[in-house]
This record gives structure tokens, sequence and C-alpha cells, in this order.
């Protein structure tokens, strides 16, 4: 039988990897007069719902579905948090 498992996924890119949507943002954050912001960083939050036999089948599956389609493994790093659900459960 299936176990059901919510995932909460961070995909940031590597610190050796310019951002320029950071710079934008920290640019805008100084203009506002929030001179104190430092180093800022933009990335991405994913969640999803995914059923596996276990948690190390849960876990393997979800470095394959990061590593080939939510994450460019060349210039982004991603880490992942997951708990199991009630089979039920079907809204984050």
């Amino acid at each position: 039988m299936k176990r059901k498992y919510r995932a909460k996924i961070w995909v940031t890119l590597r610190p050796s990897i310019l951002d320029p949507a950071g710079v934008a943002v920290q640019s805008g954050l100084k203009y506002l007069g929030y001179d104190n912001v430092e180093q800022l960083r933009i990335g991405k939050y994913i969640e999803l719902l995914i059923n596996a036999k276990d948690d190390r089948m849960a876990n393997q599956q979800l470095n394959d579905i990061c590593n080939r389609m939510l994450a460019n493994p060349v210039i982004e790093n991603y880490r992942f948090e997951i708990i199991e659900v009630e089979s039920q459960t079907g809204a984050f």
C-alpha cells in the first residue's frame, strides 16, 4: 500500500551564480530606505503531494524530480522536507 507525503522544496541559485533578480530587489529596497538589507537572493518554493511505498522511496523520487525538472543542478541547489500525511488529505 502506498503512503502519501507532503513535500516542501526550496530551490536556490548556487552561491557562485550571480542573482540579477536578487540584486534588483535589494536595489529597490535600498531605494525605499531599507539600506540595512545585504546579500538578498531570490529562489523558488514548491509544495507537492507524492505517493510512495515508504520514506526511502519518497526521498528517492523527490531527488529525481528535483534533478530532472524543478532545479537546474548546474546552477541551482535544492533541499526538501517530507512528512507523511493522511491518505484523504488533499489540500495544503
